[in-house]
C-alpha cells in the first residue's frame, strides 16, 4: 500500500475515532439533564450565559424565555409539575467547531408526569447559550 495513502487512511481513522469521544459540552449535557431530573435549581443553572435562552415547543410552558432569571421561573414551574423524575438520555451526540458546540438529544424524564422531549444545547465559551426543548409524545426508546 501507498505509504501516502496510508497517512490519509490513519488520519481519517483518527478523526472518526475522536469525533466518537464524548466532549466537555456532552458532559455539560448529560450534567444539565440529570439536575432537571432532580429538580435542581442551583446545578440547573449554573452552566447559563448571562444572555441565554431558553425556547420551549409545546405543552404548557411553550415559548421563548431570555435570561437566567426567567429561565430559572420555567425551571420551577417545571419542578412544581414534574418532580423528581427518572432521567433516560439516548442518542446523544455532540458536535462542535472554533465557535461553539451542540449537543442533540433525545431525553425521557419519568416523574409524576411522563415528559418527552427532543433537545438540543448549544454551548459558547463552554456555557450554555441557547436550549430549545421539543416535546414530543412519539419519541422512542433508543431515538435519534
Amino acid at each position: 500500500m501507498n505509504t501516502k495513502y496510508l497517512i490519509i487512511l490513519l488520519a481519517g481513522s483518527a478523526g472518526l475515532t475522536t469525533s466518537a469521544l464524548a466532549g466537555p459540552a456532552l458532559d455539560a449535557a448529560h450534567a444539565h439533564f440529570a439536575a432537571i431530573g432532580a429538580g435542581d435549581r442551583t446545578a440547573i443553572m449554573r452552566d447559563y450565559a448571562d444572555n441565554a435562552r431558553l425556547t420551549w415547543v409545546g405543552g404548557p410552558l411553550d415559548g421563548s424565555y431570555d435570561g437566567p432569571a426567567a429561565i430559572g421561573a420555567v425551571w420551577d414551574k417545571f419542578t412544581a409539575a414534574a418532580g423528581p423524575a427518572r432521567v433516560n438520555v439516548m442518542g446523544a451526540a455532540e458536535s462542535a467547531n472554533p465557535k461553539g458546540v451542540t449537543v442533540v438529544a433525545a431525553v425521557h424524564f419519568e416523574g409524576k408526569v411522563q415528559v418527552k422531549a427532543r433537545y438540543v444545547l448549544t454551548y459558547r465559551d463552554g456555557k450554555l447559550v441557547n436550549e430549545t426543548w421539543q416535546v414530543d409524545p412519539k419519541l422512542a426508546a433508543g431515538a435519534h
